[in-house]
């Protein structure tokens, strides 16, 4: 197949590339050129801008087009309006933040989404493009599926992913934890043991799109995993296990969490405090994918591959992950009252 990659270098556009390489595909990869311009020199490398700058595309054709880097609904429509003869299937990389009322675990693809008014849109409109997403990025995210859906009726295939992990991702929420029970001690485990989280291996979830696409399947799909559920205890005690440390995991209630400051998902990755009453936002329902040959790898290898990776890098600043000195305050605090 040819298959147009609108980004194709960072994190998921980067496996999806490598994956479609890998099974013989022509690939072409539109971007800026900014991240990763020495990758898959194999490839076609168009030079543009999403934002307005289309003309590298323009009088060509592909089978299809893989769109991972869509976070705005009047760039993505024009992206789509413009390959609408130009390709024969779409593909949106949306995300599962579509969902609003997330009271009630397991959601499926029919559950109600979060929606902007016209009003909203156009005020969104005025913002610089990363305020506009931190703003509402799920429910820009679900008029982007909206738009692809208008363009390519038929002929378009919705992915919702959860959290994506593995080797390049930058968010820093699954490595936290890896690097912290890399060093040893004494570690602040969050709220319950028995607390379910959700995440998928960026390969997984890139070799099964590919898949998809060659199918040129339509529709709309929830993509995390693992298969089973996973709780917090399970996945640490794994990490535990495969990176060979002693360390000893210290389980502190979650009152005692907030009541130092110690906030869900920044501070503690893959934690959502019981209090803001969000079951539904890492038990998502992935029965359809699966049942259209989604599959995982082991847990300990997205660890280990994780870890590895994760060795080569020289950042000093993470983007998530509670900071040393407050994680040792808070144990200090808890061991002391005997809790």
């Amino acid at each position: 197949m040819k298959i147009l990659i609108l980004g194709g270098t960072r994190f998921l556009g980067r496996f999806i590339a490598e994956r479609a390489l890998q099974k013989g595909h022509e690939v072409t990869l539109f971007n800026r050129g900014q991240s990763g311009p020495e990758l898959f020199p194999e490839a076609e490398k168009l030079i543009g801008d999403r934002n307005g700058d289309f003309e590298a595309l323009r009088g060509r054709s592909w089978d299809a087009v893989i769109d991972p880097s869509g976070y705005l609904p009047w760039s993505v429509a024009e992206s789509a309006e413009l390959l609408a003869e130009a390709a024969e299937h779409y593909t949106f990389i949306s995300s599962a933040s579509v969902y609003d009322h997330l009271e009630q675990p397991d959601i499926d693809e029919n559950h109600s989404v979060g929606k902007l008014s016209t009003e909203r849109i156009e005020e969104l409109k005025k913002l610089e493009p990363q305020q506009a997403i931190a703003e509402n990025y799920g429910e820009l995210k679900y008029h982007c599926e909206q738009e692809v859906e208008w363009v390519f009726q038929g002929r378009s295939l919705i992915i919702r992913p959860g959290l994506i992990v593995g080797p390049y991702d930058f968010t820093d929420r699954f490595s936290y934890w890896i690097n912290r029970i890399a060093k040893c001690g004494e570690v602040l485990a969050p709220g319950r043991r028995d607390k379910r989280i959700q995440f998928i291996d960026v390969r997984d979830l890139a070799e099964w799109i590919i898949r998809m696409v060659e199918s040129k399947a339509n529709g709309v799909y929830n993509a995390t995993g693992p298969e089973t559920g996973l709780t917090m205890e399970e996945f640490l005690n794994t990490c535990k296990e495969t990176i060979g440390n002693k360390v000893d995991l210290v389980w502190v209630e979650e009152k005692f969490l907030l009541g130092h400051e110690v906030d869900g998902w920044t501070d503690m990755p893959l934690w959502i405090p019981d209090s803001m009453n969000m079951p539904g936002f890492l038990t998502v329902n992935i029965q359809k994918a699966m049942d259209a040959g989604l599959n995982f790898r082991p847990l300990a290898k997205t660890i280990r591959d994780t870890l590895d990776w994760e060795a080569s890098r020289t950042v000093t600043e993470r983007k998530a992950g509670l900071d040393p000195d407050k994680e040792k305050a808070v144990l200090k605090d808890w061991n002391e009252k005997g809790l």
